[in-house]
């Protein structure tokens, strides 16, 4: 029977657990995407706003003049 070999030479010496750089990579791309999605949603939920509040202003001039003329 032939010794078993090891598939992978000098064995596979990968660390357990991500370095502190690459934490503190990790937490400023995550925190920098939060931002951005944030400013987006806000983004968003300002034009929705704008929209309605235009529509209403519409609505609110066609009902004036119907009712005063």
């Amino acid at each position: 029977m032939p010794p078993a070999r090891n598939p992978y030479p000098g064995g596979m010496d990968e660390p357990s657990s991500p370095s502190i750089g690459a934490r503190v990579l990790a937490v400023l791309v995550l925190a920098v995407a939060a931002w951005f999605l944030l400013k987006v949603v806000i983004g968003v939920i300002a034009g929705v706003a704008w929209f309605v509040a235009v529509v209403l202003a519409v609505v609110a001039v066609v009902w004036a003049t119907r009712t005063l003329f």
